[in-house]
This record gives structure tokens, C-alpha cells and sequence, in this order.
């Protein structure tokens, strides 16, 4: 019988080591990016009062808030939504405010 036995090399980085550190980054990764998490622009083609997706936004009303752009189903859930109340989308709540509800202001 034929006993073989196998080397075992030492792992470059253990997998346990938990505090394992890079020693150099790239020169692109000196500096996080400053737009890391900024879209230079954001269109939203669900209507936020029917909930319904926009297809063809070209023949649809829309606002440019910013960098935002919002469109609509028609002019009448664009109106909806240019009347909503701000603090508070609900014109009657179902009942008293509790003294913990959180009242966005």
C-alpha cells in the first residue's frame, strides 16, 4: 500500500482574520467620490395618486422639481397631487391624533 500525504500551504490572507487590511489603494480610491450617491437627475414614472406605471412619458403632464421629475396619468391626478396637503395628506383622520402620533412638523 501506497501512503501519500498532502503539503498544506500557508494561506496568503487568513480567512479568520477579521482585521485584515488592504496596505495600498488605487489612486482612484485616495478619495471617496464627492458623487458617490448623486443622481444627477431622477425621473419617476409611477403616478404617485393612481399608482399606475407611465409608459409614454413624452405625452404625459409632469413636474420638474429640481432634480426630480414626476409624471403623471393625467391632469387631474397632477392637480391631486399639486393639492395635497403637505403636513398632512389626509383632510379627516378616523379618529382623535394620539399624544405619540408623529405629526411631521
Amino acid at each position: 500500500m501506497e501512503s501519500t500525504t498532502q503539503t498544506r500551504y500557508p494561506s496568503v490572507v487568513g480567512i479568520d482574520a477579521s482585521n485584515w487590511i488592504a496596505f495600498d489603494s488605487l489612486p482612484r480610491d485616495q478619495e471617496q467620490s464627492h458623487r458617490l450617491h448623486e443622481p444627477e437627475h431622477m425621473n419617476n414614472s409611477i403616478d404617485p395618486i393612481t399608482g399606475r406605471d407611465i409608459v409614454d412619458r413624452a405625452s404625459h403632464p409632469h413636474i420638474d422639481d429640481g432634480i426630480l421629475t414626476i409624471y403623471f396619468e393625467s391632469e387631474e391626478t397632477r392637480k391631486a397631487y399639486l393639492d395635497t396637503p403637505v403636513d398632512h395628506p389626509f383632510m379627516k383622520l378616523p379618529g382623535k391624533p394620539g399624544a405619540d402620533d408623529d405629526r411631521g412638523g
